[in-house]
């Protein structure tokens, strides 16, 4: 039978729960809901009613589907934090194709699209595994210790998006600045507004010389594409630069933070090196750091899971709680490197799945295979509990991460 839910309802949950009660794990609050995987929750700042997903096969139909829109206006926030989602289409850069919906989605993200292959990441696998082996090699050299999220998870993914893109990796201490900003969610609106500013701005800066002097970059291809004016290949090359970086250096940090708290799982990996591919995937399920919720409008009328999602409604999809869904993982809550991970959604799903993941997943199997050879007796510097956490960060992880070998 298909429902029209339009009522209020003291019983509505107030917003996705956002606060976590352990490392690892959603938020309790958050888990508590999943006897509904489509529900209605109200919506800050003003108590407008939408709805929460957090069913894996109900997910996947919501992001696959073209009536729920990603490109439109937000001012509403599914979190109570107070700057989490308070945005406008005047805020995202031209070329931003993560904002935009089909067909100008179509036709920026398609500029990019050959550069992300399969193929084309394996290519360059030689390249990452130099990059990997300097860092491992100056962590040596400098000691017995050192803090991995500074030394290792941070400089290997961005030395690698700041060679395809064209970007010097010299000015990486601005736009890693100015990336943190734009997904710090206790940073005011205003302020988050102005690091975008500033970080498109320094991308602008770098295409006249790309059109004038073209290197073999993805830049400089960008720059050359006719279709394409400045501003887009500023906004495309920003969006990459930001999901370049920031995504892998987290899952890097607090990837390795859950080996080193799973020995179990870390003796297993450490003895069956050929489980490095699906361990990287059940990492990418068990801790989902891109957790803030994908918020989607509805653009018409659509009957989801017998009910009726009414047109301009909001709904967000809640990953972390969707890859702990019980009814498609089997024991969710517990990381096991041997398990199928196939299906998760830590890279999202659907037309703004991440473009980027192949890359990601070739520098997570190359890094921590090597990371593990190179430091045999790895471990904390501090006791778990002391590693500081990005608790109000889009991208969730570590703040730093001290090990010693």
């Amino acid at each position: 039978m298909i429902a029209s839910e339009t009522a209020s309802s003291e019983d509505l949950p107030h917003g996705m729960p956002y606060h976590r009660d352990t490392r690892h794990d959603p938020p309790a609050a958050l888990m508590a809901l999943q006897d509904q995987p489509l529900r209605r929750m109200r919506y800050y700042p003003d108590d407008v009613e939408g709805w929460l997903v957090t069913g894996h096969a109900l997910a996947r139909q919501v992001l696959a589907d073209p009536r729920f829109l990603t490109g439109e206006r937000f001012v509403r926030s599914p979190t109570d934090l107070p700057h989490f989602f308070v945005s406008s289409s005047e805020h995202v850069p031209p070329g931003f194709f993560f904002f935009k919906d089909p067909p100008e989605h179509t036709r920026l993200r398609r500029k990019v699209t050959g550069v992300f292959t399969l193929k084309r990441m394996r290519d360059l696998e030689p390249r990452i595994a130099d990059i990997v082996d300097d860092r491992i090699a100056a962590m040596k050299d400098a000691g017995s210790g050192a803090d991995l999220f500074q030394e290792f998870a941070l400089p290997v993914p961005s030395l690698v998006i700041c060679e395809m893109l064209g970007v010097p990796y010299a000015d990486r201490d601005h736009f890693q600045r100015t990336s943190s900003a734009i997904f710090d969610q206790a940073m005011p609106i205003e302020q988050r507004n102005e690091a975008t500013g500033e970080l498109f701005g320094y991308v602008h800066g770098l295409v006249p010389a790309k059109r004038a002097r073209p290197g073999d970059d993805l830049l400089s291809t960008l720059a050359a594409d006719d279709d394409l004016t400045d501003d887009e290949v500023a906004g495309i090359g920003m969006i990459l630069l930001l999901g370049g970086h920031e995504t892998t250096a987290h899952m890097f940090g607090l990837g390795t933070l859950a080996l080193l708290e799973h020995p179990d799982q870390l003796a297993r990996l450490r003895s069956e090196p050929e489980l490095m591919t699906g361990a990287v995937e059940e990492l990418l399920r068990f801790l989902t750091v891109a957790h803030a919720g994908m918020m989607r409008i509805v653009k018409e009328d659509a009957e989801i899971d017998g009910r009726i999602l009414r047109a301009g409604e909001y709904v967000t999809v809640a990953p972390h709680a969707v890859n702990r869904d019980p009814a498609y993982f089997d024991r969710p809550d517990e990381l096991d490197l041997g398990r199928n991970s196939q299906g998760h959604m830590a890279f999202g799903h659907g037309i703004h799945q991440c473009i980027g993941q192949q890359l990601a997943r070739v520098e997570m199997r190359i890094g921590f295979a090597r990371l593990l050879e190179a430091f045999p007796g790895l471990r904390l510097a501090v006791p778990a509990d002391q590693v500081p956490l990005r608790t109000d960060m889009f991208i969730y992880g570590v703040g730093a991460l001290p090990v010693a070998w």
